[in-house]
């Protein structure tokens, strides 16, 4: 299998092995493709001065695709950031597009950034960030963050700007074999 998009299969198969389990239903027609969105969450955060950090992080980070495929799985945030820079068409090569979700004196906020070169120190995870949208100071006792979708979109557009990955992320499905 070549640098290109994945079908279904291929995905859940490149995806499956990492996690617990996947389910695949026959009846989905093996061309279509699936999205996938990443899911970190923390007991704590704080954003300033282009750095994101996430305290106490879970240790596991989640996926899930869209509806019909329903692929749920997770991953290490240790696996999650050693393979940040693997592969041709990797995150670090394309870094990708997150929204922020936080406390924020005493406040939910959303806040939406592009990650850099991610650290895990302990139970914390740091990024460097570009902020593209909302508050550029954040500091609280809670957030999630939702990284962009990997995958040819089955629809045109997301939140996340996946239109603009649209089968070039390969390499990072393939990489979790």
């Amino acid at each position: 299998m070549g640098i290109g998009k994945l079908n279904r299969r291929e995905a859940i198969l490149a995806t499956g092995l990492v996690a617990a389990s996947s389910a695949m239903s026959p009846a989905i027609a093996a061309e279509e493709e699936a999205e996938l969105l990443f899911v970190q969450n923390s007991g704590g955060v704080k954003l300033s001065a282009g750095k994101l950090t996430l305290t106490g992080t879970s240790a596991k980070t989640l996926y899930f695709s869209d509806r019909p495929e329903r692929i749920v799985g997770r991953v290490t945030t240790k696996e999650f950031v050693d393979h940040w820079a693997t592969g041709d068409d990797s995150f670090k090569q394309d870094p990708p597009n997150a929204v922020l979700t936080a406390e924020n004196g005493g406040d939910a906020v959303e806040v939406t950034l592009v990650l850099k070169n991610p650290t895990l120190e302990g139970s914390n995870l740091v990024y460097e960030v570009e902020v593209l949208d909302g508050p550029t100071e954040v500091s609280g006792s809670w957030a999630s963050l939702f990284i962009d979708l990997i995958g040819a979109p089955l629809t045109p557009l997301s939140y996340a700007g996946v239109a603009r990955r649209t089968g070039r992320r390969t390499a990072r499905r393939i990489m979790w074999r």
